[in-house]
């Protein structure tokens, strides 16, 4: 616990990150159904918001504010009140997450799994794939090794699916990691190697008796609002009509 709460007022002093590094924070709003960006434009807020719709699991709408600071997080609260996202989520028992409607999680590179490309993939993608982990007092070094091994694993096949990690710091049980994958198609879940070594680390935390949870969301741009830096590398995806893969 020491070490999170270190790397907390770390984050809080850390300058305004580019595009090539994952945020330091996020704060995520679980929406039961549809949401909206409207009350973010509003109020000219200029941090980036990723939409993303559930395509498996409970029919929820996820936004993902990207943050440099805890003080940033202050100022989108201010302007933004209710918090977008917080209509009650009707499904209190489902998942890890359970009730939680909205939470503020620190980014963890050493968990992550090539996390600049993660965070230039996201710019791209229309899907991403969400690994939710419980870790419960005392499995913290089972938790450490199943990421160890599971990236030995990727990289055995060099596997061209980075992701993000988040140590969740408010707003749901101790413990709470989510893993953000960035996905520019689904055709990337055929390729039977890669397939393989993913397959192998979900072995590896059922072996390690982790909670887990995987999901899979689609990228919605009408319930996102990015930077023109952000869209700049797909701009007809976030500011057009494009379709999605």
């Amino acid at each position: 616990m020491k070490i999170i709460l270190l790397a907390a007022l770390a984050v809080c002093s850390a300058v305004a990150q580019g595009l090539t590094e994952p945020p330091p924070l996020v704060r995520l709003h679980r929406h039961a159904g549809a949401a909206s960006v409207h009350p973010y434009a509003d109020a000219g807020i200029t941090v980036n918001v990723v939409g993303m719709a559930a395509m498996t699991g409970p029919p929820e709408t996820w936004l993902i504010e990207a943050h440099d600071s805890f003080s940033s997080i202050q100022d989108v609260d201010e302007a933004v009140r209710p918090a977008p996202g917080m209509d009650p989520i009707d499904h209190p028992s489902s998942g890890i997450l359970g009730a939680s409607s909205s939470l503020i999680a620190v980014y963890r590179a050493a968990f992550s799994y090539r996390p600049e490309q993660a965070i230039d993939a996201l710019q791209k993608a229309r899907y991403c794939q969400v690994s939710i982990y419980q870790v419960q007092p005392g499995s913290e070094s089972q938790f450490v090794e199943l990421v160890r091994t599971r990236r030995i694993a990727f990289d055995s096949v060099n596997l061209d699916r980075p992701d993000i990690a988040y140590y969740v710091l408010s707003g749901t049980a101790s413990g709470v990691y989510v893993f953000l994958a960035p996905l520019a198609s689904l055709k990337v879940l055929d390729d039977g190697p890669k397939a393989t070594a993913e397959n192998f680390a979900v072995e590896a935390a059922k072996a390690s008796g982790l909670a887990r949870e995987h999901l899979l969301f689609r990228v919605e741009p009408s319930a996102s609002r990015v930077t023109d830096e952000f869209a700049s590398a797909d701009p007809e995806f976030w500011r057009g009509k494009a379709k999605t893969q």
